[in-house]
């Protein structure tokens, strides 16, 4: 009889260990504490308005197509692709915007418009990127952490040095234009930390982004969570939501099954997909790998303060991203990293995926979905998401131009109390733990359990790290690994 996985949590990682593992023969069961799959990828609806509620960049388009083509599909067989164009524009000022094309070409031709030379720099500076992605993919993340050996190989030897300086430092060497150093930043802050503490080597984000693209799944990212549920159904996957697990239940050291919702339910392994801290706290003292003062001293990714905007008519002088930089980048850094606080100016993100897609919003409307990242863990009421609604929302209309205020038809906001009790967030980070130099590959906390046989985890707070092309490759990790 073929052994029972239990995974906790229906996430990317979780959807995807679940997939590898029906494929070779398990007895897969995910459970999911809330009442729809995709964990922080997961969809709200209102009015006739669709927001996704957590990712919504498609970068990195090569390993969705390497997870599906694993079982003998492609993306397409589930969803449709479109490339965005522009990929994204960038808000320095009033009217005063950087747009981001669909080719290297166009951003090297808006480069150099912005600074004379610039465009030579910037190929010389994609084309070690691209370099660096091609190591990244091929050497280095489908490792599964547990040895510093995995980072060793002619490539990575000959790139040392690049884990030794930073994204920040090697910007700065070649562009002095402020605003392209900004957006040369910018990717790195999918990696959770800032600029300044990200080794040069992951500049292969800049590639991910400039050279690869950014896409849009018609329907949202939603759609890429339906596609792969589809998948692990096909292949046997069974899923049980509303079923929130309270204890991990062990014998003689050895996972024997969980508890959820007051009920006993056997299991020869467990896998989690869920929060890595919160997942211990499931477990019996002296079986956690981790202590509270362990997960104190780690840098986590921001939390955001997100709203889900309705408005009644079409929003203009916006692309479907657009990044609101017109404020100190470094304070607003601060604020997340070194002295937590809400920040005085925050820099904000606003999509509006129904200028691409009319499946988002009813006709001549537009749904509206606005992050700021903050700290984790820091004080969250509604006075407080009150205030940044109208500070940013003020923002926006000075900077585009325009009244969007009074067409607001609803709000809806998520934010670090949100993310703790619908995903028992660790302080309410929204992104995991960052990949900073201490916290790369086998520094980062482990796949299997040191300490209880058949329990093993997969997500952002492990390896690779935060993302979602990255939650797909820990499912697959931990499921070679089981």
């Amino acid at each position: 009889m073929s052994k029972k996985v239990h995974v906790i949590g229906s996430g990317f990682s979780s959807l995807s260990a679940a997939c590898y593992l029906a494929q070779k023969g398990f007895q897969v069961t995910v459970f999911e504490k809330n009442d729809t799959l995709g964990g922080r990828a997961s969809q709200f609806v209102k009015d006739g308005f669709t927001f996704d509620m957590g990712p919504s960049w498609y970068w990195m388009p090569g390993v969705f197509e390497r997870f599906f083509a694993d079982f003998g599909k492609q993306p397409s067989d589930y969803y449709e692709l479109e490339k965005l164009s522009p990929a994204y524009s960038v808000y320095f000022g009033k009217n005063d915007f950087f747009t981001v094309g669909d080719c290297l070409d166009q951003i090297y031709k808006a480069f150099e418009t912005e600074e004379p030379g610039s465009a030579k720099k910037l190929e010389k500076f994609i084309n070690n990127a691209k370099k660096n992605y091609k190591i990244a993919i091929d050497d280095l993340v489908y490792n599964p952490g547990v040895s510093p050996l995995e980072l060793v190989s002619p490539k990575t030897i000959a790139n040392l040095h690049q884990f030794f300086s930073t994204i920040s430092r090697d910007v700065r060497k070649s562009f002095a234009n402020p605003r392209l150093i900004s957006i040369l930043e910018f990717p790195v802050l999918f990696l959770g930390a800032k600029p300044s503490d990200t080794p040069s080597f992951y500049s292969f984000m800049n590639y991910a982004d400039f050279g690869l693209g950014t896409w849009h799944p018609k329907g949202g990212m939603f759609k890429v969570v339906e596609g792969i549920v589809a998948l692990a159904k096909s292949l046997g996957v069974a899923f049980k939501t509303s079923a929130e697990i309270s204890e991990i239940v062990l014998a003689d050291g050895k996972v024997s099954g969980l508890m959820s919702n007051d009920s006993f339910v056997p299991a020869d392994v467990v896998l989690s997909g869920a929060d890595y801290h919160h997942t211990e706290t499931l477990l019996p003292k002296n079986y956690r790998q981790y202590s509270e003062s362990y997960w104190a001293k780690k840098t986590f990714a921001p939390s955001s303060l997100l709203f889900y905007i309705g408005f009644d008519k079409k929003i203009k002088n916006v692309n479907h991203h657009t990044l609101f930089f017109d404020v100190d980048f470094d304070a607003h850094a601060k604020s997340i990293y070194d002295q937590p606080e809400w920040p005085n100016n925050p820099l904000f993100y606003a999509n509006f995926p129904s200028i691409s897609d009319a499946s988002f919003a009813p006709q001549n409307k537009e749904a509206g979905f606005f992050l700021v990242p903050i700290a984790p863990g820091l004080k969250d009421t509604p006075e407080l998401r009150t205030k940044y609604f109208d500070l940013i929302l003020a923002r926006f209309e000075t900077l585009t131009d325009q009244k969007v205020k009074d067409a607001v038809l609803f709000k809806e906001s998520f934010c670090v109390n949100d993310f703790k009790s619908r995903y028992h967030s660790y302080k309410g980070n929204a992104y995991g733990m960052a990949n900073t130099l201490l916290q790369t590959a086998f520094l980062r906390p482990k796949l299997k359990s040191k300490k209880v046989a058949g329990l093993y985890f997969s997500g952002q707070l492990t390896v690779p790290g935060p993302g979602v092309p990255p939650a797909l490759i820990s499912g697959k990790l931990v499921a070679e690994l089981i």
